[in-house]
């Protein structure tokens, strides 16, 4: 019976972990989402990298969880801003407005997915896949 209740406590233990490290990535990804969105913000690109690094060490331990999901989210998301950016970053060079507009709409779709993976986190469900 021991046995049972220890597995459980672990469990436990390691689902709060996870919850947290989830957090602090989100807050983190949060600050870049919101900095990209507000005219004059621009939060380093170093806070996004140090999210990134946590889900991606971090991601390992999460595995059969439905936070797993979450880790997943973020680093598809950071990837998929990243490629964005990179794709439109020749419009900045060659018109400046429609270089703007795009990375505006990225910075918008960035901000929506980190929102809403706080929301789903904050509920205890899995992002969908």
């Amino acid at each position: 019976m021991s046995d049972i209740i220890d597995v459980e406590a672990t469990d436990s233990e390691r689902a709060q972990s996870l919850k947290t490290v989830g957090w602090i990535s989100y807050v983190l990804h949060l600050v870049v989402a919101v900095a990209a969105v507000l005219p004059g913000a621009q939060a380093s690109p170093v806070v996004l990298l140090v999210a990134l690094i946590i889900d991606l060490v971090k991601k390992g331990d999460a595995e059969g969880t439905w936070q797993a999901s979450h880790f997943s989210w973020r680093i598809r998301t950071v990837i998929w801003a990243a490629v964005l950016y990179l794709v439109t970053l020749p419009l900045w060079l060659l018109l400046v407005a429609p270089g703007w507009i795009a990375w505006c709409l990225i910075s918008l779709w960035f901000l929506y997915r980190i929102v809403k993976g706080v929301v789903r986190m904050n509920a205890s469900q899995p992002m969908p896949e």
